[in-house]
């Protein structure tokens, strides 16, 4: 288990290992997501992003809607 410590404002520093093991590099977005009393440090790279397509369960008709809408643009 790696540990870190809260500075005064609220900050942390992930450890140098987990760090380089998820690819994390100056700018990387992260998320928090606390469940049970616990923290969940999530990085929010593309992985993550293509993780969410389709939890919506719009079964298509987004994209459906939006060729619709260019097919009208085109046609005016």
């Amino acid at each position: 288990m790696e540990t870190s410590s809260l500075t005064i404002k609220g900050q942390i520093v992930v450890p140098y290992k987990i760090r380089r093991k998820l690819g994390l590099k100056k700018g990387s977005k992260v998320g928090f997501i606390e469940k049970d009393n616990k923290i969940i440090l999530q990085p929010l790279d593309k992985s993550y992003y293509k993780s969410l397509i389709g939890i919506a369960g719009t079964k298509g008709k987004a994209m459906k809607s939006l060729m619709e809408d260019k097919k009208r643009e085109r046609e005016l």
